[in-house]
């Protein structure tokens, strides 16, 4: 990597203590690290990292980059990171991510003709077949909805889901994703079978967004077999209300989900990422059973009484745990086991390319509880 000397300026976040580390009873953190603000990797400006996943059989992580293809074309970076006797994980390079026809996605000033902008959000290497899934948000403001596609480990486009047609935006916009509020979640069961994938917030026609006295409408989340590439099963989980108060009363403030990853066949961590202008970041991490919900996947508008939204229980409070501050956690995935058995939990904030927020990893013990 050319000049990765020159350009590699990480350091810890210095928020170490010399007391006891923080925990919730469910997670220890291990270790905390930063990326550079605008980065630099292969020519590339590193940032907006969105979705985070680990190849064990190479020993390193896959970051997938949401940038619309505005700073460098749709990409996903490859790093090593030794946690916690490495102080910071070490950029092993980027590879871009194709479109179906070959050649980088278009940004939005090239947009084509029958060709949403990427807008990547999640990933996951498939270990079967060494394939990745990734999501995007797509491109409603030109009629696509979401997407989940998949590439090959040199970026190579293989082929894109049928997804229900509910995601798709109508002209009018009274149903189908909201804007920038999409698939924001991918994960994969551990026989590889199957794919889950997490909207960030309801559909229109399915109700409100939070706020800060309520909880919005439910979120859909649909498992799809990869093997037939169609949809099974949908349930619904309703997000919080939003945990924090803007400054400014009024201004804008938000929460829903980030990121999804499975604990088993049935059990899923579901990430929670709320912000509030002027106060910062709230990140709460619930446990589901994806058993314990009605399937919704023939139901067009979801409505009190007519589903059962999952029921969820609070695993961590991320104020809690020790971090130096709270950024725009959107990556979450599972590390190499540790010594005592314990699985690694690996999260990666978004900083949206803004010199006010933050690159930042974090490495947890994940003490399990069936």
């Amino acid at each position: 990597m050319a000049g990765a000397a020159a350009t590699i300026a990480l350091g810890l976040s210095g928020c170490r203590s010399a007391g006891p580390i923080p925990d919730s009873g469910r997670l220890r953190r291990i270790a905390e690290a930063r990326w550079a603000h605008r980065l630099y990797i292969e020519g590339t400006v590193a940032g907006g990292l969105s979705g985070i996943d680990y190849d064990a059989k190479q020993g390193e992580y896959l970051l997938i980059c949401d940038d619309r293809s505005d700073l460098a074309p749709a990409r996903f970076y490859r790093a090593r990171w030794s946690h916690p006797q490495a102080a910071q994980p070490e950029p092993a390079g980027v590879v871009l991510l194709q479109q179906p026809s070959g050649g980088p996605w278009p940004d939005r000033r090239h947009a084509a003709a029958g060709l949403p902008v990427a807008d990547p959000e999640s990933l996951r290497l498939r270990p079967g077949t060494g394939t990745l899934l990734w999501t995007s948000e797509g491109d409603i403001a030109r009629g696509f909805g979401p997407a989940l596609y998949e590439s090959d480990r040199n970026g190579r486009f293989l082929r894109e889901f049928a997804l229900p047609a509910m995601f798709t935006p109508d002209r009018a916009r009274r149903s189908g994703s909201r804007d920038n509020l999409t698939l924001e979640g991918l994960a994969l069961t551990p026989d590889g079978r199957f794919a889950w994938l997490a909207m960030e917030s309801a559909l229109i026609q399915d109700g409100p967004a939070p706020t800060i006295h309520a909880p919005g409408g439910p979120c859909r989340f649909t498992q799809v077999d990869l093997e037939t590439g169609r949809p099974t099963r949908q349930i619904a989980y309703v997000p919080d209300a939003i945990p924090l108060r803007p400054l400014v009363p009024g201004s804008y403030a938000d929460n829903g989900v980030s990121e999804v990853l499975m604990l088993d066949a049935h059990r899923m961590l579901v990430l929670e990422r709320a912000y509030a202008t002027g106060t910062g970041n709230s990140l709460r991490l619930y446990e589901i059973d994806t058993r314990a919900a009605g399937d919704v996947l023939a139901v067009g508008r979801l409505a009190p009484g007519n589903h059962q939204p999952v029921a969820k229980t609070l695993v961590a409070d991320f104020a809690a745990l020790g971090l130096s501050r709270l950024d725009n956690t959107e990556g979450m995935c599972w590390g190499p086991p540790l010594a005592n058995g314990n699985r690694t939990l690996m999260v990666v904030s978004d900083d949206n390319f803004n010199p006010l927020q933050v690159t930042q990893f974090a490495a947890f013990e994940y003490i399990d509880r069936p």
